[in-house]
């Protein structure tokens, strides 16, 4: 994309249990007024390094809108809504749901559906997007992040049942039944769906329902813009519900989002598949 720069790199070793990604992403000339903030797999955390970042639709409904440097977002079933400025630069962080108490003292459930200022998380880490601003290109400012995030990570335990079954439900990108989840990690439906829901914030089906719409959303990234291919290829019934569902948790349809978003985006960016 014209005017645009982009860097991803994985974490240090150490940290890639907790941490998928950092893109780093500096554009200029930005013409899309506002982006859609998509649900995804991971709770996120967007260091600006420019103006603050103007969330002008929160996930939760009644949520009022905020002018954040820092943005954590929790894992959601809705759009978040940004305000775009011309010139824009940032890192794009990744954390893996199950790993948010080991760097930010909370639970991915505290977080579900909610955008707040990583200063309000953690007061030690509110000195961050300032030491990155100031370093000296990518390669430094993301060694910063493994430093700081490798000297904040704590110890902490999830349970392995749900675990095991987030890790599952991953790499199938959500094609299994709720109900085989919880026969094969021996528990009730019922208890699997509330401990799931106790440590992510969203119910196995849910989970599954924005781990199907991130896989469409990744392979749209890659050019396979045949819609009832994808549906077919994503575990959705036909295209109408692969429509259906990117109205409710995009907020638009697949075709509009084509039109509008993905010419701003970048591949190398674009969310993993499955694991």
């Amino acid at each position: 994309m014209p005017g645009a720069e982009w860097a991803v790199r994985q974490p240090h070793p150490g940290l890639r249990r907790l941490v998928s990604r950092y893109i780093g992403y500096t554009q200029h000339d930005v013409t899309l007024g506002v982006h859609r903030g998509l649900p995804s797999r991971h709770v996120t955390l967007i260091i600006s390094l420019a103006e603050p970042i103007r969330l002008v639709g929160m996930p939760r409904a009644g949520e009022a809108p905020a002018d954040l440097v820092a943005p954590v977002g929790g894992m959601h079933v809705s759009p978040a809504l940004i305000r775009q400025d011309r010139f824009q630069s940032g890192i794009h962080i990744e954390l893996d749901p199950l790993a948010v108490p080991s760097l930010l003292g909370v639970s991915a459930a505290d977080l579900s559906e909610y955008v707040v200022d990583l200063a309000d998380l953690s007061p030690r880490l509110a000195g961050l997007p300032e030491r990155l601003a100031s370093a000296d290109g990518w390669d430094r400012r993301f060694d910063i992040l493994d430093e700081t995030l490798q000297a904040e990570a704590a110890d902490t335990a999830h349970s392995p049942e749900v675990g095991w079954a987030w890790r599952r439900l991953r790499t199938a990108a959500g094609r299994v039944r709720v109900g085989t989840l919880a026969d094969e990690v021996g528990w009730s439906r019922r208890h699997f769906t509330e401990r799931f829901r106790r440590e992510l914030g969203l119910s196995p089906k849910q989970a599954a329902r924005v781990l199907r719409f991130e896989r469409a959303g990744a392979l749209l990234r890659c050019g396979h813009t045949d819609l009832a291919g994808l549906a077919a290829d994503c575990g959705y019934y036909d295209q109408a519900h692969l429509t259906n569902e990117w109205r409710a948790l995009a907020g638009c349809p697949p075709s509009v989002w084509i039109v509008e978003e993905l010419p701003f985006l970048q591949d190398g960016a674009a969310p993993v598949a499955a694991d």
